[in-house]
């Protein structure tokens, strides 16, 4: 039986400061010399950043024990927090070095966790235990932030759903692609630009988009391979162009037929259901697509929630499991790649399980502390109930499926 230790929030008294200031090891120059990914905050800076957006931030004292075991866990948040557009900034306030900043900020002891939120006067002080979980939980009650399988209803809760996209080809990033094709339906096409085959393709594919500005089912997307690699690596894009039919995250199938205008049309409307007459063999087409769909979509991602669902995932057989955080960028990044993943690896007698558990749950929290979950997001593949080490290679779905098959068939780990 596992029994939580609860370590209260003790306080560096601010009195030591004068005996402990000159107590630097090694460590402390180690974590100094360190990629700084928290944002440092001075009385020129502080006010500005503040007033730009939600900041959660991290008065401490270089000198406090406290202060130091906390910094690795603040830095990897800041890590995967403070992306482009960032839902909160994670920063820092040294007050050894900024002591009336400090001082208005009510800042007694060391170290001090408060969230500033956009636009409001009154700051909020963090008071829980000082793990990645609770942390987490913390910004996400506070924000009202939506979980990962909330993203595909956004639309909804914003009372439209109507496809702002509709009508033109939307360029994807490294940084939009993920959230983009996460839900509904995408014709993505894989392109260079120095590609002739692509080049004769872009007029067709931007009146493609034009054609279908009433079919709000599906989005029409590229994206530029020469400037987006991990993107079309993850895909396994060998050439160009590469059409590609994605739903909700997974791909579908690689579209394989004339690059005209009513054929991709034709296509289109064949996947996502639109009535067509017409021959027999665009309906057995039609029923085609809608198998090939119905069997990927057998294939998904098993969500994990409680400990009875995980212990249960992990008794038997191989189990790769994806630790991760909603409002986490990198989580989002890896959120399509791990759906084809479950699509392309997970049959019935296969003995493989590709799950994820989201941390922020609090029915999972424990689970997240338990499994030593220390950033998101975190992959850990299990082999009849014994974890393995942690996954820290790339990405990409060729590497997963081969970190995978090394453990098909082996009865010692």
């Amino acid at each position: 039986m596992l029994f939580r230790s609860v370590i209260p929030l003790a306080i560096c008294a601010l009195s030591l400061s004068p005996f402990l200031a000159a107590a630097a090891t090694d460590e402390e120059q180690k974590q100094t010399d360190e990629k700084q990914f928290a944002v440092e905050l001075d009385p020129e800076t502080f006010d500005e950043v503040i007033g730009a957006g939600n900041v959660f931030v991290k008065f401490f004292a270089p000198w406090c024990g406290h202060c130091k075991r906390l910094h690795p866990l603040w830095e990897q948040l800041a890590e995967i927090m403070n992306i482009d557009d960032p839902k909160v900034t994670i920063a820092k306030v040294d007050c050894t070095k900024h002591q009336t900043l400090c001082a208005d900020h009510q800042v007694t002891g060391y170290p001090t966790l408060r969230l500033f939120k956009l636009g409001e006067k009154e700051s909020i002080k963090f008071k829980g235990t000082r793990d990645l979980p609770a942390i987490t939980d913390f910004i996400n009650q506070e924000l009202n932030t939506p979980a990962e399988e909330d993203l595909s209803e956004q639309n909804a809760v914003d009372g439209s759903d109507a496809n702002p996209n509709a009508g033109k080809v939307v360029d994807l990033t490294e940084d939009t692609f993920a959230k983009h094709v996460s839900s509904g339906n995408h014709f993505v096409k894989f392109f260079a630009p120095w590609c002739s085959h692509c080049q004769r393709l872009a007029p067709t594919w931007d009146e493609l988009a034009k054609e279908l500005i009433k079919e709000t089912a599906a989005t029409i997307s590229k994206v530029d391979c020469t400037q987006y690699r991990s993107i079309c690596q993850d895909f396994e894009v060998k050439g160009y162009p590469t059409l590609l039919w994605i739903e909700d995250g997974k791909k579908i199938e690689k579209y394989s037929g004339a690059r005209d205008m009513v054929t991709l049309k034709g296509y289109v409307e064949k996947m996502i259901g639109t009535p067509s007459g017409g021959s027999n063999d665009l309906n057995d087409a039609a029923k085609d697509a809608k198998d090939a769909k119905d069997e990927a979509k057998k294939q998904t991602v098993l969500q994990l929630n409680g400990n009875t669902e995980f212990e249960k995932a992990i008794a038997e057989g191989i189990a790769f499991i994806k630790f991760y955080a909603p409002w986490c960028g990198h989580c989002q990044k890896l959120q399509p790649t791990w759906e084809q993943l479950a699509t392309e690896t997970v049959t019935s007698d296969s003995g493989i399980v590709v799950a994820k558990v989201d941390c922020t749950s609090p029915e999972n929290k424990q689970i997240c502390i338990d499994q030593q979950v220390e950033g998101y997001p975190t992959l850990f593949l299990y082999k009849n109930g014994k974890r393995q080490n942690e996954y820290e290679g790339s990405r990409s779905l060729p590497e997963l499926q081969a970190y995978i098959k090394k453990f098909i068939g082996h009865d010692e780990l």
